[in-house]
This record gives structure tokens, sequence and C-alpha cells, in this order.
């Protein structure tokens, strides 16, 4: 380790499906936030860890800011705008391809009340030409003093490390908050549910990937094989949205739980039994006692 060692934390902020979590998954190697082709995936802020010789540095990947339909949009809301006070630097994500929105002018008019460095990414650049991309940066430059303008593309790498150079130069000298080789501060079974929701927003549509929440009502490991039991329901809020989710003879939820399986072996290295449920809590988004069971707390923002 160096002499001199730098550490903070950044916030990870964007309209939804601009690439927010693949980025964090990028920085840190593995996954540890999932990803969709679905907007608002994100629903907490999800915790990444980066560590090098001389730096250690905390993402904080936050839910896209939106506009909010019902109490959970608010919640999401809430823990992504309350983040901004609480970091060192600010990662404002676009989406290149998409162009400057109303999304954009919203954040950055919460931007400009907070006296945190923000670093504007400009993802998927390999959606634009060089062009585009020029015009772009000339566009936001405009809006905002920025403390840097980084062209990046999460899903390839391009970039990444002269964003991570950047990063470690603008935080000052401060402590290892973490143990080095640990990689996130959530407990593994908010993972494990994350995992298992992953799949339930790949292989849905309309409005069942958003009315999903997942509880993991049990993890048992059997002494002799070391095998473990994770027993997990899966929450919507209509019988005929657990309709579509259970399928024809059962093969969505039997899909949904083969492909989180794999996913969660990997995360933990062992082989895996899962057991999947599927439960009717009729509009549990809009219900503040369901919104604390299932892990969004409105208190804690």
């Amino acid at each position: 380790m160096s002499d001199t060692f730098k550490s903070g934390f950044v916030a990870i902020v964007g309209r939804p499906n601009v690439g927010k979590s693949t980025l964090l998954n990028r920085i840190i190697g593995q996954k540890i936030a999932i990803m969709s082709d679905k907007a608002q995936t994100t629903r907490n802020k999800i915790q990444g860890v980066y560590t090098t010789d001389d730096a250690q540095v905390v993402f904080i990947d936050t839910p896209g800011i939106h506009k909010p339909k019902h109490k959970l949009g608010d919640f999401m809301v809430k823990v992504a705008l309350n983040t901004f006070r609480e970091v060192d630097l600010i990662y404002f994500v676009i989406d290149a391809d998409a162009g400057f929105g109303r999304g954009d002018e919203f954040i950055i008019q919460k931007l400009e009340q907070v006296e945190t460095p923000v670093f504007l990414l400009i993802n998927k650049i390999d959606l634009v030409t060089p062009e585009e991309l020029v015009q772009l940066i000339e566009l936001y430059k405009e809006k905002l003093d920025f403390a840097e303008i980084i062209p990046i593309s999460a899903l390839e790498g391009n970039n990444v490390p002269n964003m991570l150079e950047e990063t470690v130069a603008h935080l000052e000298e401060g402590p290892m908050y973490y143990p080095e080789d640990q990689i996130t501060d959530h407990p593994e079974r908010f993972i494990i549910s994350e995992l298992i929701r992953e799949q339930v927003l790949k292989l849905t549509r309309e409005e069942v990937p958003h009315s999903v929440a997942v509880v993991i009502e049990g993890i048992e490991k059997n002494p002799k094989t070391e095998k473990l039991t994770i027993m997990a329901t899966i929450i919507v809020e209509r019988s005929t949205q657990k309709g579509i989710i259970i399928g024809k003879q059962g093969q969505m939820l039997k899909q949904i739980g083969m492909r989180a399986r794999k996913e969660i072996e990997l995360l933990l290295g062992s082989k895996v039994f899962l057991e999947v449920w599927v439960k009717v809590q009729k509009n549990w988004r809009d219900k503040e006692h369901y919104l604390q069971d299932y892990g969004f707390d409105q208190d804690e923002y």
C-alpha cells in the first residue's frame, strides 16, 4: 500500500435505463447490481466497493430518477436525491443515444443546488458518431459546470480505467472503510433476492416486472453435503400477475428459478437448491407496511 491513501464515496445518478448498474458491475468486476432493459430496475441504494493499493472508492448505485406513480416510486426518487449530500463526488450518467431530455433537465436542477463536484459520464458512446458526441458535450457544457466530462461505454469498458483515475485524483486522503477484499456492503440475502427479481424482469413484460418484490424466507445448509437450500417468495399485486409468473404448467416459474439458481451459484460459489413460491399482496407498492416489510423503509431516508 502506498504512503498516500485516498478514499471517498461516489453516487451514480441519472435517468432510468442509462446504464448505471452496468457501470457499477463493470467497476467492481462482478455482478452486484441487477441489470435489465426495463426502466427503474434498481430500487435501493446498491453499494459497491472498489479498492486498489492506494485508494478505496465506495460507489452508490441509485434508482433512476423519474416521475413517481406510487409510494414505491416516491421512495426510489427520495433515495436517489438524498444521496447527493452524502457523497464526495457525483457521477451523472446519461445515455448518448437518447440525447437530452426533460428528465436530465430535472436532475441538473437538483445538481445545481449541491456543492459536490459532478462528473458527466456520457455512456453508450459506441451507439453514436464522433460528431454527435461532440455536439452532446457542447450541449451539456452549457447546462452545468461539470468537474469532468468523460465519454464511456459501461458495457464494453471503454474509457472506464481513465474515469477511475480521474475519480481517485478528485478524492482526498482518507481511511479504508471496508476490508480490501469486500465488494459490497449488502448482505447475501439482499443480492440473492435481487438476482431472482432480475429473472422476473427479463422474462416478463408490461406491468408485471414493476409489480414484483422478492423476499428470502430462509437459507439452510445441509451439514453433510454443504448444499444450500434457499426459500424465496415472489410478491405480486394481482392474481393475474401470479398466473403469468407461474405460467402454463408452472413453466415460467421453473424458468425463473433455474436461471436465478445459476446466478446465485456463481455468487456463492456453491451448489444451491432454490424453492420459489408466488404470493399476492394487493397494491403493495402503495402501502407503507408492505414497503417496510420488503426492504423499502421510508424512515431510513
